[in-house]
């Protein structure tokens, strides 16, 4: 059986080093956090859970960045500016002692890398799978914030970087050779498929721009056609949404021509952590170039209509059935 340092030394000796002014140096039950001012406070937690979001043998570090990105992708989709954040962590018996330091280091270098530092948090022990818990705290200018319920019927559906590489990426690493597009892709595609899966790029550069343009945005993370039903929905308007149209990264768009079915795989599949958005067509052209000074595309993929009917699904001009348009965990 692994044996760790008790969890005083784990806080001081990994945590502490890569915490932030508002935790107090992690010697404190709570942290303290000034509210800015003129500003509001947004929050988000996500959890990720061993071989349901991650790989048990993904690289410790990986892990600990993942966990920290897909919370930041949240913010991102608010128009927030990150503050700090809060970790939970659930650590099986075996855990070792470098797997936590390289956890701690990934995390570490995350949060340098978004501004967003660690303000505190609880390690436990568990018999289940590990368990990594982030709660992302985030500040917009009061009144600014990007709601899911803001989409308008008029506006354009758009959305940021690409879609379908994680999805992709999954498939490569749980189907292995027995997926045949895979022998189209280069060594490079495949890795960068393997890359989006492993390591999200959350959309942090672009929140001023959300704020400035989107009429409603949220972020993707259980797949686009899915997300866009919940979008549509919760803002009580719907839409249509063209496959045609959805960003393909090189490697996707590879994978798709030589199997054509996996273009569903993509829009459906998840953990993209792009940002979805209405945009009202006078603000477009200005939130592309915004979009493309901080080198992040935002293509335009269908359009926001007046009623409660479900979002239409085009391919080719013509309307399709997509059953399973998201993951689900229940």
């Amino acid at each position: 059986m692994t044996v760790l340092p008790d969890e005083d030394a784990l806080i001081s000796q990994l945590f502490a080093p890569i915490a932030g002014a508002g935790s107090l140096g992690l010697r404190d039950d709570a942290a303290l956090l000034p509210a800015p001012a003129g500003s509001e406070l947004v929050l988000t937690v996500d959890v990720i859970v061993a071989d349901v979001h991650f790989f048990r043998d993904d690289p410790p570090g990986a892990v600990a960045r993942k966990a920290l990105r897909v919370n930041l992708s949240d913010l991102a989709a608010k128009g927030a500016e990150p503050l700090g954040f809060l970790l939970a962590l659930s650590l099986r018996r075996d855990t070792s002692l470098a797997w936590l330091t390289a956890f701690s280091e990934g995390l570490g270098a995350d949060a340098r890398l978004y501004g967003c530092p660690l303000l505190g948090g609880d390690t436990v022990r568990t018999e289940g799978p590990l368990t990594v818990s982030i709660t992302a705290i985030g500040r917009v200018p009061t009144g600014y914030m990007v709601r899911r319920t803001g989409a308008r019927p008029g506006d354009i559906l758009a959305v940021t970087g690409t879609i379908g590489d994680s999805a992709l990426g999954l498939r490569l690493r749980l189907d292995g050779q027995e997926a045949g597009w895979r022998d189209v892709l280069t060594p490079a595609e495949q890795a960068h498929l393997a890359r989006r899966y492993l390591l999200p790029e959350p959309r942090n550069a672009l929140a001023l721009a959300v704020r400035e343009h989107a009429s409603g945005a949220m972020d993707v993370s259980d797949g686009l056609v899915g997300d866009a039903r919940k979008f549509l929905r919760a803002s009580g308007v719907s839409g249509e949404l063209d496959l045609d149209c959805i960003p393909l990264s090189l490697a996707a768009r590879a994978a798709i021509t030589a199997a054509p079915d996996m273009l569903l795989a993509a829009a459906t599949g998840g953990d993209d952590y792009e940002v979805l958005c209405a945009v009202a067509p006078e603000h477009l052209s200005g939130f592309q170039r915004q979009c493309a000074g901080a080198k992040v595309p935002l293509t335009a993929i269908g359009r926001v209509t007046a009623g409660d009917a479900p979002l239409a699904v085009r391919l080719h001009g013509a309307e399709i059935a997509v059953m399973q348009g998201s993951f689900s965990h229940f």
